[in-house]
Parts: structure tokens; C-alpha cells; sequence
């Protein structure tokens, strides 16, 4: 998959860019945090809370160390570095996605003893100018697998393509939920 030829037309498609929180954004309260606060581009945050992904029972990942992705309307996506990865477990998958701010991720699927989930896991290994900071990293469809931060279970962001997780201390709404394809 090649960069689009109307790439900056992608990125100005965006109306909200994290500079002022809209109308309908939830106040955060204490401990919170209002994804409508995230900019665009995004930003890259290392966060040491410990992450867990598993998959039918089996971890595939776990880290002290990974980097949020914080996207505004969007949940974040946690990036673990490859050594906390069970590669054992990662087989390449055909499935590719391009991202206007982040460039064209890899997908891999996910092989337990009790089966294969498809296209659950990504990276990007050549990412556009701003996303460095997780080049080579990988993340996962919380929709798909047993993401958790510290002892919270992740909860999916809806909308399917989006890879965002959404644990207790956001606030929204965020992009994929019904009505919000405008954003």
C-alpha cells in the first residue's frame, strides 16, 4: 500500500484537532482525561502502567513500557515494544490499513493452541515524519483480544477499524460510535 496522492486532503478532512474541546465533549473530572484534549497529529506518551495482551488464554505481549498514541476523538491506542511481543505466537497477515498521520501498518494474526485470530495485531515499521516514536512498535484490537491495563480489562472502541482502548479514566465521545463518521 502506497502513501495516498491526496494525503494533506485526509488530513484536513479533520474538524477537531484537540486545540478547543467541542460542545458536546464530556467535562473531565478528577483523574480523567477527555480524548477531545488529544491533538492532531497525534502525540506519542510513554506510559509505564503494565499492559497484558493474551489471546484464548495464552499472553502475547506484556510490558512495564509502552507509548499511547493520543489522537483527538479517539481512545488510545497502547504501542508495546517488539521484545515484550511473543513472536512465537504472530504470524504476518496480507491485511495492510493506511493512516494519514501515522503511514501504512502491518497486521499480524494471532495463533494459539485453540486457534487463530485474524489481523488482531499491528505495526508500523516505516511511519510517516511524527510517528517515529513507534516505529517497530505493535499494538492490538482490544475487540479481538484480552488487552488489559494494570488489573482493567480494555474495552474496544466501536467502529471496527479503530484500535483505540478504552479504560476507565476517558471520557468522550469518541470516534466510531453512531453519528460520528463527520468527524
Amino acid at each position: 500500500m502506497n502513501e495516498p496522492k491526496d494525503l494533506q486532503k485526509h488530513r484536513d478532512a479533520w474538524v477537531y484537532r484537540g486545540g478547543q474541546r467541542p460542545d458536546f465533549a464530556v467535562e473531565p473530572g478528577p483523574g480523567q482525561e477527555s480524548v477531545w484534549d488529544y491533538p492532531r497529529p497525534p502525540a506519542y506518551a510513554h506510559d509505564d502502567r503494565p499492559v497484558r495482551i493474551a489471546a484464548n488464554g495464552a499472553v502475547i505481549a506484556s510490558s512495564t513500557h509502552s507509548i499511547r498514541a493520543l489522537e483527538t476523538g479517539s481512545p488510545p491506542a497502547f504501542y508495546l515494544p517488539p521484545e515484550a511481543m511473543d513472536m512465537s505466537r504472530l504470524r504476518p497477515s496480507d491485511h495492510r490499513t493506511f493512516c494519514e498521520w501515522k503511514g501504512e501498518a502491518e497486521y499480524f494474526d494471532v495463533v494459539t493452541a485453540t486457534g487463530i485470530v485474524e489481523a488482531a495485531i499491528w505495526r508500523y515499521t516505516r511511519p510517516l515524519p511524527g510517528a517515529e516514536a513507534i516505529a517497530g512498535w505493535f499494538s492490538a484490537y482490544p475487540e479481538k483480544l484480552d488487552c488489559r491495563v494494570g488489573d482493567e480489562p480494555v474495552r474496544a472502541q466501536a467502529g471496527r477499524y479503530y484500535g483505540g482502548w478504552v479504560t476507565r479514566e476517558l471520557v468522550g465521545p469518541w470516534k466510531g460510535e453512531p453519528g460520528t463518521g463527520h468527524w
